[in-house]
């Protein structure tokens, strides 16, 4: 795939002055991609941006947080090729360093990469009831980004997934193409595996891309998968050991297993993430059509985009709800997710910044705890009180601090997405 970048220095006008937003954040474009419609609003929202962290600033809540400081998190494709490769060596880096978390609840947690896994998998229900799915994955990333940078001296900071730049052919595209500044090939071709069920819609699977095997190419194809799978991986047709836990917590060593799917990925182009963001003043209808609820008609890949930038990557242990950080894709889809909350919050920041869904937490236990509060038990459902508590990866932080990415968590938080 041919690749050319340039720095856009974009003009930015609000009532007639120049917000010279462009003159904080550096820009940089693949030439090779035009900006889609998500890309153009994200544009066009950065003087809203300018104008929101000016206000905080002006009233001392920014906690040192300018757009003059803040990270900048890119697209894959619109960084070099060396950049890629030093990313991909970093996590890799993570991969080799010793674990932390309790080797007696977690023996198969074998590298520091597995830490998250591990921490996912056995808090998969508050990670992802209502009030917690995005705040919380907002930290996770965080934290993740900060072992890759001071653990394995990475420079960088996390890229985001742009589905709509690899949907109509990822098998060759320059997340998945196999090369070694790709994140890793397909998986070889699994007659066995015909695809991810998906109850209640029709069509009712997303159907197999022809891969399901192990991964044979590029910098993965030698990676270690240790824990799980658990009883919620969806995946039928392919002989996974099983592992020696019930929880899936022991060492399963096995090959990294993926199926490049189009017709995943063709349930999150930049139309249905315009639509998502544009279609939805409150944050109900904004969380209930990034799941696909309900499931839209006639549409040939109603997934709703969370479920379609997890199965683009599919099958072990990517399609397993609670393992699929295990593939290291997993951090660019929820970055993906991460930055379209962003966008949509920062079209009235006022109003949005802190709307939390009202509806549909489910019960969870562990992690997520009120503050103060015995560690155990329900997860506070009170989002003013809860708190996110990633246990041995980071220190708890309440909640509503990761719901600003600009000064949150006491400034911890403060970067942006382009």
């Amino acid at each position: 795939m041919r690749t050319s970048w340039s720095v856009l220095l974009l003009p930015s006008i609000i009532g007639g002055a120049a917000a010279d937003w462009t003159s904080k954040v550096k820009v940089v474009r693949n030439g090779y991609f035009p900006l889609d419609v998500v890309d153009k609003l994200e544009t066009a929202t950065m003087d809203k941006v300018d104008t929101w962290v000016a206000s905080k600033v002006a009233a001392g809540k920014n906690n040192g947080c300018t757009l003059e400081n803040a990270a900048v998190r890119r697209e894959w494709s619109d960084l070099s090729v060396t950049q890629r490769e030093e990313y991909v060596a970093a996590v890799k880096c993570l991969m080799n360093l010793p674990a932390r978390a309790p080797k007696d609840k977690y023996p198969g947690a074998l590298s520091r990469f597995d830490d998250f896994v591990a921490y996912h998998m056995t808090h998969a229900a508050q990670l992802h009831d209502t009030i917690h799915l995005f705040p919380a994955h907002k930290q996770f990333l965080y934290v993740y980004e900060q072992a890759l940078r001071n653990e394995c001296n990475y420079t960088g900071y996390q890229p985001y997934m742009n589905y709509d730049r690899y949907a109509q052919d990822p098998i060759h595209s320059t997340m998945f193409n196999g090369n070694a500044s790709s994140m890793g090939g397909n998986g070889a071709p699994e007659p066995g595996y015909k695809g991810i069920p998906q109850n209640g819609r029709t069509p009712n699977i997303i159907k197999s891309g022809g891969g399901g095997g192990c991964v044979t190419e590029g910098p993965f194809s030698d990676m270690v998968v240790s824990l799980g799978p658990t009883s919620m991986s969806p995946i039928r047709g392919i002989n996974i050991p099983k592992n020696p836990f019930a929880n899936g917590t022991a060492a399963n060593k096995r090959c990294l297993r993926r199926d490049i799917n189009r017709n995943a990925a063709m349930g999150a182009t930049a139309d249905r993430a315009y639509s998502l963001i544009t279609n939805n003043t409150d944050i109900n209808g904004f969380y209930n059509q990034l799941l696909g609820n309900p499931p839209p008609k006639n549409d040939p890949y109603p997934w709703g985009i969370h479920t379609a930038g997890h199965y683009i990557h599919a099958v072990d242990p990517g399609a397993d709800p609670a393992t699929s950080p295990g593939d290291p894709v997993f951090y660019f889809h929820h970055g993906a997710l991460d930055r379209l909350w962003w966008i949509w919050q920062m079209q009235d920041p006022a109003k949005r910044l802190n709307a939390v869904p009202a509806f549909g937490e489910m019960p969870g236990h562990g992690g997520m705890r009120k503050r103060g509060g015995r560690h155990g038990g329900r997860a506070d459902t009170d989002p003013m009180t809860a708190v996110i508590d990633l246990e041995w990866l980071a220190p708890s932080i309440p909640l509503m601090e990761a719901h600003d990415q600009l000064g949150g968590n006491k400034g911890a938080f403060c970067y942006v997405y382009v």
